[in-house]
């Protein structure tokens, strides 16, 4: 008897330990995109065929710039992204086999349908400013996840800010 509880705590003990060392699915605060599209991440360079990610992961670039906010209920661009989106959209035309999804998120208000069609907006409006800019339609994909991924957990205006978003999130073909 006393063996089979020590083997039953150890087998909980194993448990309870491969669950701790998983990674956590937790919240992001920062400026970068992990968004999973089904596509995969670029690695390489420009001249095979895939992108450079130097300018796009260094701090000082804009082009590591992937998260545009928006105002409650509003889906119109703030003029202060106007120069990340022009960095993008020039990195885009000068790379035409990279691609790029574009990801509209809502904070938790309003019910999930219209939060889907607000990110639907959202990601809408930022691809039309891209497209503009001389990208090619072909480069870009829209999607909205509404209020389904929250980068900020909590129910205040600090997280609701952090969740009304567009995230620039490049892409293989």
């Amino acid at each position: 008897m006393n063996k089979r509880i020590i083997r039953l705590m150890a087998i909980g003990f194993s448990s309870l330990t491969l669950v701790a060392c998983t990674s956590p699915g937790g919240t992001k605060t920062d400026n970068t995109a992990d968004v999973y599209d089904g596509g995969d991440a670029y690695t390489g360079t420009a001249s095979d065929g895939q992108m450079s990610m130097g300018a796009l992961d260094d701090p000082s670039s804009l082009l590591s710039r992937r998260v545009i906010y928006f105002d409650f209920d509003r889906s119109d661009i703030k003029p202060e992204y106007r120069e990340i989106l022009e960095a993008h959209a020039s990195y885009l035309a000068d790379n035409a086999g990279v691609k790029m999804t574009l990801g509209g998120h809502c904070d938790e208000r309003g019910t999930r349908e219209y939060n889907l069609a607000l990110g639907e907006r959202r990601a809408k409006a930022v691809s039309r400013l891209i497209s503009t800019l001389g990208v090619s339609g072909d480069q870009l994909r829209t999607v909205s996840y509404g209020e389904e991924q929250p980068v900020e957990m909590g129910h205040n205006e600090f997280a609701w800010q952090k969740n009304r978003r567009v995230e620039l999130i490049y892409r293989n073909q």
